[in-house]
């Protein structure tokens, strides 16, 4: 029987380890490639093009965003497959924008993971409980996120603002010009209605995008 390939892309070396025991330890499933960083992983799909790329969202300079977002730029039909440490609806909400698969929290029994590597490698879309139950509760509730009208990149980059990173640090981190940041900052502040970046640090809290306590 054929095994799928797996892009695995985590920053710590030795989470990667034990991911990749893991998966192979199930039938039908090999990890052919391994990633520490957003640009290694687009420069690894291109190389091989595996069938289901598994990502962490917080990595060194360009976010998971920016590796869905460079991956599917490249190929459409990539299934990208969301394992990450942020429990938040809005990142799993701005990855899915993004063109994600699926989005399963590292805190969820390692069945999660497994199944939801069927369901993404089968062309469907998944996520792990605890992320449904507050998809059910918001859409319940009615309540809406304060970034609901960003787009993945502007929350990409409203949460590095928030985090305490200057614009030289985020144009380096994301490949982008000083100008094009600046040009970011102004619109995230117009569309938020923030006056200050201090604003932005509390919208980004309240959008659980950041915890108090992790800014610089």
């Amino acid at each position: 029987m054929a095994q799928l390939t797996i892009l695995l892309v985590d920053d710590h070396p030795v989470v990667r380890a034990g991911y990749r025991k893991l998966i192979e330890l199930q039938p039908g499933y090999c990890v052919s490639a391994e990633a520490g960083s957003a640009a290694e992983a687009y420069r690894a799909y291109r190389r091989s093009q595996t069938d289901i790329v598994i990502l962490d969202l917080s990595m060194p300079g360009s976010s998971g965003l920016e590796a869905i977002r460079r991956i599917r730029g490249f190929d459409r039909k990539a299934r990208i497959l969301v394992f990450t440490m942020h429990e938040g609806l809005p990142f799993a909400l701005k990855a899915f924008e993004a063109g994600a698969s699926g989005y399963v929290t590292k805190s969820s029994p390692p069945e999660a993971l497994i199944a939801a590597m069927a369901t993404v490698s089968q062309g469907g879309k998944a996520v792990s409980d605890d992320i449904a139950r507050e998809i059910a509760a918001e859409r319940l509730s009615g309540r809406k996120s304060p970034v609901d009208g960003l787009g993945p990149r502007e929350v990409e980059i409203l949460q590095l603002i928030a985090s305490g990173m200057t614009t030289d640090q985020i144009a380096d981190a994301l490949s982008l010009s000083q100008k094009t940041i600046q040009n970011y900052h102004s619109g995230i502040k117009a569309k938020l209605n923030a006056r200050t970046d201090a604003n932005l640090v509390w919208v980004a809290i309240n959008a659980g995008l950041l915890e108090i306590g992790s800014t610089e």
